[in-house]
């Protein structure tokens, strides 16, 4: 398969519909369309707002019509206190079905590696679900540890709001 013309370029506040969008794409697949509460508006407030949470970034390929984004990466700072070194923290990565297999993916993983280096980041990382084997398998064909031992813990809505006001 050839790889098509693509850019990465960082998402500005005007690409947050876009990004809603690939949001909402990448839900479907992962089947949790129940569980999203983005807006654009809430995109936008939240990566190109008074205090940015996180960046992003797409992929654009050229066609015809101009540039057309079919891919996303969304990622934040975290940190390592056994490094004492920031860390990038890839939320989500996401390249459109139609677009998957040429080199894309591999293309955002290698952009947001070269981008913790720069930021001077110990360390790389994102989680990935169990079940998605083509993505395990991408990500370790790609140099990824996947680590057994570790397991998220999360807690959201009323279990937060009960955790977070208790004396």
């Amino acid at each position: 398969m050839s790889k098509p013309a693509f850019t990465i370029r960082p998402a500005t506040a005007g690409d947050s519909e876009t990004l809603f969008n690939l949001i909402l794409a990448l839900a479907e697949y992962e089947k949790l369309t129940h569980i999203v509460e983005a807006t654009p508006q809430k995109i936008q407030d939240a990566l190109f707002g008074a205090k940015p949470h996180a960046e992003a970034v797409l992929v654009e390929v050229e066609s015809e019509g101009g540039c057309q984004a079919v891919g996303f990466a969304l990622f934040f700072h975290n940190f390592s206190t056994f490094l004492a070194k920031p860390g990038l923290y890839l939320e989500d990565l996401y390249v459109d079905p139609a677009w998957r297999g040429h080199g894309l993916g591999k293309a955002l993983l290698k952009h947001l590696a070269a981008l913790a280096v720069a930021r001077g980041c110990g360390r790389f990382e994102w989680s990935v679900l169990d079940w998605n084997q083509p993505s395990i398998d991408f990500y370790q064909a790609m140099g990824a540890d996947v680590l057994p031992d570790w397991r998220i813990c999360r807690v959201t809505g009323d279990a937060l709001a009960k955790l977070g006001t208790a004396k």
